[in-house]
């Protein structure tokens, strides 16, 4: 599975503004919304089925790193965005360090192989530092695209 094929290039977040893991989480969903991938009707439900799932344990995984998920009803296929907070946030991140990349995946329930490989792809690429050290200094939606593109390119 390849990034391109599941983040929706015109919801990428590059410049986040957000003073909590509830208000990144919030504009992640929004932007999805704002793009026609959410029904508006639905925004408040994945938010707050999101919000549960951080509740089981933070998504940040360390390393600068945040990857919020969950399975909804509304999803029709796996979709997911990308967030920069150039300057970090405090997301209760299992290395205790704020976080700077985050990627919002959401799909359906019925779906849970996706999901899994959405997230393994998520992750197999976050572990690479050179990602993680350009998708950081990304200030444009094109950047992080072309980043996007890089990394399915050369699989890393």
């Amino acid at each position: 599975m390849r990034l391109t094929e599941f983040v929706v290039k015109d919801a990428i977040l590059p410049q986040l503004q957000a003073d909590s893991k509830q208000s990144a989480i919030r504009q992640m969903v929004g932007s999805l919304k704002n793009c026609g991938k959410i029904r508006p009707a639905d925004e408040e439900a994945i938010i707050s089925a999101i919000l549960k799932r951080e509740e089981l344990g933070s998504t940040g995984i360390g390393r600068g790193v945040a990857v919020p998920h969950t399975k909804h009803p509304s999803a029709d296929a796996i979709i997911s965005t990308v967030a920069i907070c150039h300057e970090g946030l405090d997301f209760e991140s299992l290395d205790g360090e704020s976080v700077y990349i985050l990627f919002l995946l959401i799909s359906p329930p019925d779906r849970p192989g996706d999901h899994l490989r959405g997230l393994e792809t998520i992750t197999r690429h976050l572990k690479n530092d050179d990602f993680c050290s350009f998708i950081r200094q990304a200030t444009t939606t094109q950047a992080v695209w072309d980043l996007l593109q890089e990394a399915d390119e050369s699989h890393i």
